[in-house]
């Protein structure tokens, strides 16, 4: 039944949504009653409007004290730290993965093939923290992905035994050196989201008042390049995912040739983090069934620290280094994704259409 303006529940025994029948005049009050003892029916089946992944409690505690997200709904497959996900009356869940490629993959696959929600018109907010390219972006910066890339999914050769004439030792799967093709690939290298809602989401959230502090401001000042230097700043480029927390300038340039090789010259990589290509490998599996539509996923990620050392420092204290950057990032990925959600919460009639 339709919940109006509440959460869709749909029922799980129904044959198919042509047959389901909607009660559009419910309204509030039945609302309440199927969420007020804190859970849904297990014959039911919840229909988010957006639905926002974390990946860890640190990144979702923003969205858990700024919304009434009283419904608490235990998914089987779900990490033991996050075992539910947390939703409101107006359309909006919140899970969270727990960190890194295995954790991402496992409860978001868990959330997609299980039987407590109905996805099929939802949209998909990843929203969490990540390291930044001091080039494209300072501390506190809010960064929407329009290229997805693995990082770890190559060859890799021992810095002290790279060949002397290759830039780095990164090579792509089955290739002989650096910047050859592959020659064979597993095809979750790349994810190339839908850039009309990337480039929406940006629109929509580049005037959001973005959180800094004092201590991110001094720790900034080290670095020279000017987009290090400003002020935090709602952007669009690309994000790298791998499990190894890397650091440093080398590596960073060559993850830099690694994200434009992977897509032909088109991405400008700019973060990175340990979860995204895991966590839109299991929506890709959930869309290609037909339980979602890949078409509305939007990456949000903010930048909690820079990926490599200022000038004069090096990158074993730039990596230990206390940054100020973690507070204003969760606090913008909170303030972001909220603006986001809600603008499809608000006009959900034409976003549930496809119409942004």
């Amino acid at each position: 039944m339709l919940l109006n303006p509440t959460l869709t529940l749909v029922n799980a025994r129904s044959p198919a949504p042509s047959a389901r029948k909607h009660f559009v005049g419910v309204g509030l009050a039945a609302a309440l009653a199927v969420f007020g003892s804190g859970h849904a029916s297990a014959a039911e089946r919840i229909a988010p409007k957006v639905m926002v992944i974390t990946m860890f409690g640190e990144e979702t505690k923003p969205w858990l004290e700024a919304r009434k997200l009283t419904t608490k709904i235990k998914v089987p497959g779900l990490s033991k730290d996050y075992p539910e996900v947390a939703c409101d009356t107006q359309g909006l869940c919140v899970m969270t993965t727990a960190m890194g490629y295995a954790n991402a993959a496992s409860s978001t696959a868990a959330l997609v093939l299980g039987d407590k929600f109905d996805l099929k018109q939802t949209y998909f907010l990843i929203d969490g923290i990540a390291g930044v390219d001091p080039r494209d972006g300072t501390l506190g910066s809010a960064l929407w992905a329009r290229y997805v890339i693995d990082g770890g999914l190559r060859h890799d050769i021992d810095p002290r035994q790279i060949p002397s004439d290759w830039p780095d030792g990164m090579l792509p799967l089955g290739a002989a050196k650096p910047g050859d093709k592959a020659g064979w690939n597993a095809g979750t290298e790349v994810y190339a989201l839908n850039p009309k809602l990337a480039e929406k989401a940006f629109e929509l959230t580049r005037s959001v008042e973005l959180a800094d502090g004092k201590e991110a401001e001094t720790y900034r000042a080290r670095y020279q390049d000017e987009a290090a230097r400003a002020k935090p700043a709602v952007k669009l480029c690309d994000t790298v995912s791998i499990d190894t927390y890397w650091h440093g300038s080398k590596i960073g340039d060559a993850m830099e040739r690694w994200a434009k090789h992977a897509t032909d010259g088109k991405a400008n990589y700019c973060t990175t983090q340990m979860e995204d290509n895991a966590t839109l490998t299991a929506l890709k599996r959930g869309a290609d069934e037909g339980l979602l539509d890949f078409e509305r996923i939007a990456v949000l990620r903010t930048a909690s620290n820079f990926d490599r050392e200022a000038p004069g420092q090096s990158v074993a204290e730039s990596l230990s280094a206390t940054s100020g950057g973690f507070g204003p990032s969760v606090t913008n990925a909170y303030r972001v994704g909220s603006a986001f959600a809600d603008a499809v919460i608000k006009n959900w009639p034409s976003w549930s259409a496809g119409k942004q």
